[in-house]
């Protein structure tokens, strides 16, 4: 077993880590809000490359967070992604975003929700008990203050949506986690490395990232 980039660019932490077996060895990363990942992104892959002392011919294949995320970072990500594998003649892996970000967050019991920003109370959101197992599929939600109601257990809110969640999400089995903005690719090496084993690749060619976009429009009234 050789080694697995995994890159994340799917919100506005711009992460790549190398990983062997499944362990992170080196990850880069930086979250700036002016979204530099086109240019970050390649640096921060030939950095880690030197500094492992590693050739890109040595990688086995690259993971890439899939989404939902910023549409631009998404593209920058995949655009990589697919270059190396098309390049090496390797795998390419793809990985949930929000699964990435709840796997962050370690708890014995009770449940964690993941959620990324989308502009005003828009969010991309997923369900995950105590063992990150997704237990409610991805979403594109607009918060109201009945969101998440129906669940009795303790809730774990991530992601970098928190501050304004706060304002309209008032249970008292909500905790808001506000260590866990971002997804990292450091968190992608043994959810990759699983997929490596079990052969679960994607078309380099056709493969597509997982934008999910799907909010009723707003119009402006005067």
């Amino acid at each position: 077993m050789g080694y697995i980039l995994n890159i994340e660019t799917a919100t506005k932490n711009c992460s790549v880590a190398l990983a062997k077996n499944g362990v992170t060895i080196l990850c880069k990363e930086m979250a700036e809000q002016g979204f530099s990942h086109a240019e970050k992104l390649h640096v921060f892959m030939e950095e880690i490359i030197k500094e492992t002392e590693i050739n890109f011919s040595d990688l086995s294949a690259v993971a890439v967070s899939q989404g939902p995320g910023s549409y631009t970072g998404l593209r920058i990500g995949v655009s990589a992604a697919k270059g190396l594998c098309y390049a090496l003649d390797i795998p390419l892996i793809s990985v949930d975003t929000l699964t990435v970000l709840a796997s962050q967050l370690q708890i014995e019991s009770g449940i964690i929700i993941p959620m990324i920003d989308a502009r005003r109370m828009e969010v991309y959101s997923a369900i995950f008990n105590a063992k990150i197992e997704m237990i409610r599929e991805v979403q594109a939600e607009i918060l109201d203050g009945s969101s998440f109601s129906d669940i009795e257990d303790a809730v774990y809110f991530v992601g970098d949506t928190n501050e304004k969640a706060k304002t309209i999400l008032s249970k008292s089995n909500f905790n808001f986690v506000d260590t866990v903005f971002y997804p990292s690719a450091k968190e992608m090496s043994a959810i990759s490395y699983k997929k490596f084993l079990d052969n679960s690749f994607e078309d380099v060619a056709y493969f597509e990232p997982y934008y999910l976009k799907d909010f009723m429009m707003q119009t402006k009234t005067t």
